[in-house]
């Protein structure tokens, strides 16, 4: 993955302070959009077909709005809190389309921590121009212990036309 830090070390619930924030990056790629339509199952032409496309409201192929959502889930896992973290719940609002080539930076900002671990995050995604392409708000179960540990080797996937 293009910003996964190589060690991954969390942030437990009792070190985690209101207002504490991180960042997690991605670009948009072409292999991005193939494999995220051939694992999520989305097809929609407006990912996939530049001619069905130029026929949108947007006039070219656009990110699956997902994709944005789950770089959302990277950053939970591996910045903040990071190793350990459970994901319970999930709002999010798309407020422009993401194209190829976009690079995106997810904002995580710890907003409330509430009983038995649970940590409300405020979620922004911009694009490369600081344009605010997705907002929500998180609520996951933050770790109790410590870790750091090494990001494991992805494998190499390739895609076929």
């Amino acid at each position: 993955m293009q910003d996964t830090p190589k060690i991954l070390k969390n942030v437990t619930y009792d070190e985690l302070k209101i207002d504490d924030s991180a960042t997690f990056s991605r670009t948009l790629t072409e292999n991005d959009l193939a494999l995220f339509a051939a694992v999520s199952g989305d097809v929609n032409p407006v990912h996939l077909d530049s001619e069905f496309a130029k026929t949108t409201l947007f006039k070219e192929r656009i990110a699956h709005g997902m994709w944005s959502g789950s770089l959302i889930s990277a950053a939970l896992a591996t910045t903040l809190p990071g190793p350990g973290t459970i994901y319970l719940e999930q709002n999010l609002a798309f407020k422009r389309p993401v194209k190829l080539g976009d690079t995106l930076t997810v904002t995580l900002t710890v907003k409330e921590k509430l009983p038995k671990n649970r940590v409300i995050i405020d979620c922004a995604v911009c694009n490369q121009n600081d344009q605010v392409v997705v907002t929500g708000e998180a609520k996951v179960m933050a770790p109790t212990e410590s870790v750091e540990l090494e990001a494991p080797s992805l494998p190499n996937i390739t895609v076929e036309g």
